[in-house]
């Protein structure tokens, strides 16, 4: 079959930030994937930006549609699972956006419903295909710094104000390490694999937060260590990445512009996309060499899942994966409710999987 020419028939749930801003335009830019229709209660928001989209007010209706082959949800966390396994149900293929589910229960359920349907279950880690990560990853991987000891990933900004959005609010689901934790947890586990342990700190900094806005969760790979990072009064310059290893140091400074070019209106595919004109920075002790970054792209997500769904390619983003990353985040929850080190709960089947 061949994937430019089958169509696989899209309907997104959700109009929000990530919906709008990352899948609409990676969904459209990818040939054989067709965006049919979009649930959302703003009828007028959509068709604003798309104005001959088929609008469905009622989510539910939009993951049994007879017409659609894939159901993309980006509505609020606490809706992923109920909305998936209704999907699931339907007999259509589910992307879930980040967090996958609430928890890790949640999560082996719509696992297990996937098998027995025996559709693609996948989870949106579009970070993957980041140029920042890229980059380190392509360093690591070359030896370029030898065996990897200390690991640092940090998604910072400066936003003091705390705004009116579902995920800025006390709620299930709701806070910067559920927001922000799974693209950290993800490109970790991508690295180095699954972690021995996890201690977590996560606290709420800013004037009239009611839900954590700093997250600091330390991963220990034997001897090794992973920092991930996120906050929301970083107003200086911090690095997006910095390793250190036996050979040398890798710093990447800024990170990957697609979210910012999306914002922008510029679209995959345009001459400037996905290019990074911030170099990798190697320290080897005697000093400094720029490594160019690969350029990023995260349609390649959305075309290797459509290649999944027309059964010529494996999915991009592995149930047993989309487990894994939800063991790490849940364990850090846990970790900076307790005080104490954790190891992520997943059974030996679930690891076995997960190196697959």
């Amino acid at each position: 079959m061949n994937q430019h020419t089958a169509q696989v028939h899209v309907a997104l749930i959700g109009y929000g930030f990530a919906g709008r801003t990352f899948h609409v335009p990676l969904i459209q830019s990818v040939p054989g994937l067709s965006l049919a229709l979009v649930a959302s209660r703003d009828a007028g928001k959509v068709r604003a930006d798309l104005p001959d989209m088929e609008v469905i007010g009622e989510p539910l209706q939009a993951a049994t549609d007879p017409r659609i082959g894939l159901v993309v949800i980006a509505s609020p966390n606490h809706t992923h699972a109920p909305l998936a396994r209704a999907a699931l149900t339907a007999g259509k293929h589910v992307v879930v956006d980040k967090p996958f589910t609430l928890d890790l229960r949640e999560a082996r359920e719509l696992v297990t419903l996937a098998r027995r349907q025996e559709r693609v279950l996948s989870v949106f880690q579009n970070r993957r295909w980041d140029s920042d990560f890229l980059a380190v990853r392509e360093a690591i991987d070359a030896g370029l710094i030898g065996e990897v000891v200390h690991f640092e990933s940090r998604i910072e900004r400066f936003r003091p104000q705390v705004r009116a959005r579902w995920r800025e609010q006390a709620g299930p689901g709701s806070g910067l390490w559920w927001d922000l934790g799974p693209h950290l947890v993800d490109q970790a586990l991508q690295l180095f694999g699954l972690p021995d342990t996890v201690h977590a700190s996560l606290t709420a900094q800013r004037t009239g937060a009611t839900t954590d806005d700093w997250a600091h969760v330390v991963l220990g790979f034997g001897t090794r260590r992973a920092i991930l990072h996120a906050g929301m009064l970083a107003a200086g310059s911090v690095a997006r990445f910095i390793v250190h290893g036996s050979k040398g140091s890798a710093v990447k400074q800024r990170p990957d512009p697609q979210e910012a070019q999306l914002l922008a209106g510029l679209r995959p595919g345009a001459a400037r996309w996905g290019l990074d004109d911030d170099a990798l920075q190697l320290h080897d002790g005697n000093g400094i060499q720029l490594r160019p970054a690969p350029r990023g792209d995260q349609a390649r997500y959305y075309a290797l899942l459509r290649d999944a769904v027309l059964g010529i390619g494996d999915n991009p983003v592995s149930p047993a994966q989309a487990l894994a990353v939800m063991a790490v985040l849940e364990a850090a929850a846990a970790s900076a409710a307790q005080g104490r080190t954790l190891a992520p709960a997943l059974t030996e089947e679930e690891r076995a999987a997960f190196g697959e």
